[in-house]
């Protein structure tokens, strides 16, 4: 259902900063935690004692520590103590490789020799001092190719979002999609249209005329495994559109990152890296809060819809020109997860 020789976003630092983090990727249930040096570690979140979940433990000393009987778990998958006890003999346990950079800690919940931290994307935003950004997480009981359908077309902006994002120029304004290599990119460009409430408010937090109108443009960028970065942003009209001096528009790159939990459910990374006023932390709040509740409104329908799709598996789907994005994005999976599965017994007989 997914790659896993790939490296997902698994959770931010914060959410380990005072206590392990137990979480699926992939239907790997793995507990993430600050070991030694207070690297970041991840392993099965399964005490080979009685099966407790380590992440209902507890960090010491750099290492993770059951909250069942106190056996002690190293970063590495094996177990390097527990009183009364010799763990001399005691099975280890799978430790999977985890980066920690660009604001975010990745995993690789495939083959461990094949992981190479050179493959995690690079993320221009996020050491830029002329970006700044904000995001969130939200859990979703749908199946990750949904989202990214969801993201690689944005008609839906205007009956989903008609009170921030969305207006009719959108589903008038046909898409082009192109694939270059394994990147799917659809875009639009609107022009001389007016700015819908959202990009309203961040003209005027860009100083900003906000009731003129203004030319649009939405570049979704899709790149395996399920990461999705659109560049959005707005522009007074006539002055260059997505071109226009910096002084005449407001834009930024809405980031998403989508981590499969199962194969109906997900770990939503999203967020918005903004270039324009950085240091203003104030708008960077109001955008992030503004931006939580565009994407709270995908929730419902997605869910419903993931709903439907197993309620009724036999029916089958139209695929419409707008559709084109997620419809590559889709073939370029089904390409990697083949790959993986042919190489699969190639590597065991080896």
């Amino acid at each position: 259902m997914f790659p896993k020789n790939t490296w997902y976003v698994a959770c931010t630092p914060d959410e380990i900063e005072d206590k392990p983090l137990g979480r699926t990727v992939c239907n790997e249930t793995i507990v993430f935690f600050r070991g030694e040096g207070g690297k970041v570690a991840a392993v099965e979140d399964f005490c080979p004692h009685r099966g407790a979940p380590l992440s209902l433990g507890f960090v010491r000393d750099g290492q993770l520590v059951c909250g069942y009987h106190g056996l002690e778990m190293g970063g590495d998958g094996k177990c390097s103590g527990m009183p009364g006890q010799r763990v001399r003999g005691f099975p280890s346990l799978r430790a999977y490789p985890v980066e920690e950079r660009h604001g975010f800690i990745w995993v690789w919940p495939g083959d461990a020799e094949q992981a190479d931290p050179a493959e995690i994307p690079e993320l221009h935003w996020a050491h830029d001092p002329e970006w700044a950004y904000g995001g969130g997480l939200y859990h979703v009981n749908c199946g990750y190719r949904l989202m990214i359908d969801n993201l690689m077309d944005l008609t839906h902006e205007t009956y989903v979002h008609a009170s921030s994002i969305g207006q009719p120029e959108i589903e008038e304004a046909a898409p082009d999609t192109q694939v270059n290599g394994s990147e799917v990119i659809t875009s639009r460009h609107m022009e001389n249209i007016p700015a819908p409430p959202f990009w309203q408010a961040a003209l005027r937090g860009n100083d900003l005329a906000d009731d003129v109108p203004v030319d649009r443009w939405q570049i979704c960028r899709f790149t395996p495994p399920s990461h999705v970065m659109i560049e959005v942003g707005v522009a007074h009209a006539g002055k260059g559109g997505y071109d226009a001096p910096e002084a005449y528009k407001a834009a930024s790159i809405v980031v998403d990152f989508i981590t499969p939990e199962t194969e109906t459910s997900i770990w939503y990374f999203w967020g918005m890296a903004r270039h324009f006023k950085p240091q203003d932390s104030e708008l960077t709040d109001k955008i992030r809060e503004g931006q939580g509740k565009i994407f709270a409104e995908d929730l419902e329908m997605l869910e419903a819809q993931q709903r439907n799709l197993l309620a009724y598996p036999e029916r089958q789907l139209l695929k419409l020109n707008i559709d084109g994005g997620g419809v590559q994005a889709r073939r370029i999976i089904e390409r990697l997860i083949a790959e993986e599965r042919e190489a699969t017994p190639a590597e065991q007989a080896s």
